[in-house]
């Protein structure tokens, strides 16, 4: 059995272990974090347009219902945007 002296304090050893705990719990808080933000992103991403902002599509129609283009330029861009 080895004598005890100042570096082989057992109460060290118990803050150490507290220290491990909270580091580990750190790492948890994390990583769920981080999974949270990732579907709330991906949850984000997958929602259509539905916040005001107008399509690409409706903003043709609106313009050629006031007239601003004609029918047959409503036609070619209506044309390219579903292609």
């Amino acid at each position: 059995m080895m004598p005890m002296d100042w570096g082989q304090v057992p109460w060290f050893w118990g803050m150490g272990m507290l220290l491990g705990m909270g580091v580990f719990f750190l790492v948890w808080v994390l990583i769920l974090t981080a999974l949270v933000l990732l579907v709330r992103w991906l949850w984000v991403q997958a929602r259509p347009a539905s916040r005001g902002e107008e399509t690409a599509l409706e903003v043709l129609k609106r313009r050629y219902a006031r007239g601003e283009i004609t029918r047959e330029e409503f036609e070619n861009m209506r044309r390219d945007l579903l292609a």
